[in-house]
């Protein structure tokens, strides 16, 4: 019956019954469709089995998980004209559950995607649009055990979102490819099996070539959405930068965005090497007293032969600029407002850099994720927007601080060269609190 109506792409990834089963679609080609159909026909033969069957579909927000129901199970119970009973039951604090539950005991829900959700489930798992899951690797550590016993079943499909998520890997790595079945249907070989759909309306009304790439032709495409893309920060990083002893007493640059407490505060210093900036040492506090920050920024000033300086003097952080012109010079000192304007200015000036390799960079995961979190929207003038995202104690903290550091080494104002003293090499002298880290560079 299910093959009637369904095109050859939906009956191929219907017919698989791989206990691990990835499948990335294009958009609007019936991905959610199939998979809840497979969901309800499992029910359906346990039921006949006089076995219960549990399926969960996790979406990215309540909303979608009620329209996997509404638009996917619900929809082939009815065709069906199977009986079911529908509820909406509370899940967490303020979240709800959208159940349908077969008179055997079976059941299928909906709920929205966090990495506590999993904990306590042992059931078969339907990831709906899993590559736009916030934090999705944190999802499938909580999730995957939920399936460990045997014969339990997981679905993953969604469609591309960048290169960097999870679902990224469970495409393109070899290791995922030994236990996951995978499926890829662009929007080619969805319309030649029958899908109907104007391919080129479709792709002059999206007006963005790599938007069609990523949403229509199912490619990984960082620059639809990344300031910065994975593969742009791989090509700029080096296992000789992050090190302060190999400082050669050249020139440097310093950017720092300050916070205190929801925010790190963040020192990037890099030396310029011809026309390449090196990061030499980088500082990240943490809820960290003011007159600590300015202990450490002292101690930048004094080892390193720092030309200028650029610092985030928005909100909380106009006292310590005040402060940092006075103990260092106004010519080396630059208090930063983060407008829109300014923030894409310095994003521009650090992407600049990267692109022509003039930048180099450590191995850290940290650093690598925080760069690539700040992405672009186009607003209604048609010039880029940046946001990003709080995650894992940052908010875009150490963009901000490198992008800083890479405008004031492009500023062409001249510094006091005068001022340029230190008191000790950059090797030996530091004093480290309890709220104070170096970053640890992961070598991932």
């Amino acid at each position: 019956m299910a093959g009637s109506i369904l095109y050859p792409y939906q009956q191929s990834y219907l017919k698989d019954k791989s206990r691990f089963k990835v499948g990335m679609f294009s958009r609007q080609a019936g991905k959610t469709l199939t998979t809840t159909l497979e969901a309800v026909l499992d029910c359906l033969e346990a039921e006949s089995e006089g076995r219960i069957a549990k399926w969960t579909i996790l979406s990215v927000s309540e909303p979608r998980a009620k329209d996997a129901l509404d638009d996917g199970v619900k929809l082939h119970l009815n065709a069906m004209r199977i009986a079911f009973e529908y509820l909406e039951v509370p899940f967490d604090a303020d979240e709800k559950s959208y159940e349908v539950r077969f008179p055997g005991g079976s059941r299928i829900r909906a709920i929205a995607s966090k990495p506590s959700t999993a904990r306590g489930m042992s059931e078969n798992l339907i990831l709906d649009e899993f590559a736009h899951h916030a934090d999705n690797r944190a999802i499938w550590t909580a999730l995957f055990p939920v399936i460990s016993k045997p014969g339990l079943k997981m679905r993953v499909i969604s469609t591309p979102n960048g290169k960097g998520e999870k679902f990224y890997e469970l495409i393109t790595s070899p290791e995922m490819g030994k236990i996951f079945s995978r499926h890829v249907v662009d929007i080619y070989q969805a319309v030649a099996d029958g899908l109907q759909r104007n391919i080129e309306e479709l792709k002059a009304g999206i007006n963005d070539p790599d938007a069609w790439a990523q949403e229509y032709e199912c490619q990984f495409v960082d620059a639809a959405t990344a300031w910065l893309t994975y593969d742009l920060i791989d090509s700029c990083e080096d296992d000789d930068a992050g090190l302060p002893e190999l400082y050669t007493g050249g020139y440097c640059y310093l950017g720092v965005d300050f916070g205190r407490k929801k925010d790190l505060t963040t020192l990037y210093l890099f030396e310029l090497l011809g026309d390449v900036l090196w990061l030499r040492e980088c500082i990240e506090l943490f809820r960290t007293p003011w007159h600590q920050q300015k202990a450490e920024i002292t101690r930048l000033f004094s080892t390193y032969r720092i030309l200028r300086s650029a610092m985030d003097e928005t909100g909380m952080g106009s006292e310590p600029v005040e402060w940092s012109k006075y103990q260092f010079g106004h010519s080396r000192v630059e208090g930063v407002t983060f407008t829109a304007t300014r923030k894409l200015d310095m994003a521009t000036a650090l992407k600049n850099r990267m692109q022509d390799r003039k930048i180099r960079l450590p191995r850290s995961r940290d650093l690598r994720n925080d760069l690539h979190s700040v992405t672009k929207t186009i607003g209604p003038t048609g010039a880029p927007r940046l946001s990003a995202p709080r995650e894992n104690g940052s908010h875009a903290d150490r963009f901000w601080a490198v992008a800083m550091a890479a405008a004031a080494a492009d500023l062409n104002e001249p510094a006091d060269l005068s001022a340029l003293q230190t008191t000790r090499n950059a090797s030996g002298g530091n004093t480290w609190g309890t709220a104070t880290r170096r970053t640890k560079y992961d070598g991932y």
